[in-house]
């Protein structure tokens, strides 16, 4: 239950926290996952977040370069357009108010 629970948690916030680890370079697919898995958040498949990926070029809140490497397969680099510094700006704002608004209602039972 646990689990379903924090991937219903996850799916509404995946898009914002992938953004965000895009803020200081670009990065791979596998490095991002490594790196909300870092930040306490679970493991997020492959299956999962290159959909996100995807979802969030076709917005042109990213843009995506392959490269191949000298061992190994090759990578897909992500790294966030201006467009998509922006909407991080204005989407982390308006995930704190919503995280606030629920943290209060928790602690005070909707009373303040």
């Amino acid at each position: 239950m646990a689990a379903d629970r924090r991937s219903s948690w996850l799916k509404g916030v995946l898009d914002l926290l992938v953004l965000s680890c895009l803020k200081d370079g670009e990065s791979y697919g596998y490095e991002i996952s490594k790196a909300l898995a870092e930040a306490g958040l679970g493991r997020i498949k492959g299956g999962t977040l290159y959909p996100v990926l995807n979802r969030l070029e076709e917005a042109g809140l990213v843009t995506a370069e392959f490269r191949a490497a000298e061992r190994g397969p090759g990578r897909r680099y992500y790294r966030l357009t201006e467009q998509g510094r922006e909407h991080l700006t204005a989407e982390s704002g308006a995930w704190l108010e919503f995280h606030t608004a629920v943290r209060t209602t928790l602690f005070t039972g909707g009373t303040t």
